[in-house]
């Protein structure tokens, strides 16, 4: 009888160790558990505000929009259009975002009066001026990382996994990523961005989180931090709308071009 329950215990044991949560496993299922919560918006907009800031703290702001619609199967569609100052005004960037698949993205600049195609290799390149990458504009996709968690942390007050985010996409300009993800509401509290060399180069972190339709969240400011340049870009989000409506259509490169 001692053999046998002693079997039995060395079989539970062997059980348990090849059904252990491996820290990729927990890393994935953290994101794929913030990715169906973000899930069936459909589309949505709001006002945001650039806060620019160089080494010396000089600011220069920039206001312009944003309209976003989800696609079912990839990735989500985003349009964004400045308004001021005068010396952006009309310029536009449109992005569809994919998972390994690589974003499609046009700048369109009004004094050319034509849209340029961001290249592939070009992603990692500032927006705008801002410390915000063209691949940091794009929508998070499932697909586009390989996850491993970390460890357990606290995050201004907010109980939160830390996840390693390795980019499984091509030209990306982050060898990694660090996140720490809100236990209670599946969003990012902080995302540290370690660049091609494996150095820290940004921090963003999220504030001022507002849930809308009972269900999504959305941080109203974000700040991003590079730690090799000493510049700071400050994105302030407000007027969230969704279920605008919006159509495929609204997203082509001739509603870009139409901007006026």
């Amino acid at each position: 009888m001692k053999m046998l329950m002693g079997l039995l215990a060395a079989v539970a044991v062997m059980t348990t160790a090849l059904h252990a949560e491996t820290p990729e496993d927990k890393g994935y299922a953290i994101a794929q558990e913030t990715d169906k919560r973000d899930s069936g918006f459909g589309d949505s907009s709001n006002d945001s505000v650039f806060t620019l800031r160089n080494a010396k703290g000089d600011e220069s702001v920039r206001e312009f929009t944003i309209k976003t619609l989800e696609v079912p199967g990839d990735g989500d569609k985003d349009l964004g259009v400045f308004h001021r100052p005068a010396d952006v005004k009309g310029t536009a960037i449109l992005t569809f975002s994919h998972g390994l698949k690589p974003d499609d993205q046009w700048l369109f600049l009004p004094e050319l009066k034509r849209s340029k195609r961001i290249s592939s290799v070009n992603k990692s390149g500032p927006f705008l001026g801002s410390e915000f990458a063209f691949e940091d504009i794009a929508s998070w996709e499932l697909d586009k990382y390989k996850y491993k968690y970390l460890r357990d942390d606290v995050q201004e007050g907010h109980e939160c996994f830390v996840v390693e985010n390795t980019p499984a996409y091509e030209y990306s300009g982050y060898s990694k990523q660090i996140e720490w993800v809100d236990k209670t509401i599946y969003q990012p509290r902080k995302i540290e961005f370690y660049d091609r060399k494996n150095a820290l180069l940004k921090t963003l972190t999220f504030h001022d989180y507002r849930q809308y339709l009972d269900r999504y969240w959305r941080a109203g400011k974000l700040e991003m931090v590079n730690h090799q340049n000493g510049k700071s870009t400050t994105l302030a989000r407000s007027n969230y709308k969704f279920k605008n409506g919006f159509q495929e259509n609204d997203f082509s490169e001739s509603a870009l071009k139409s901007i006026q």
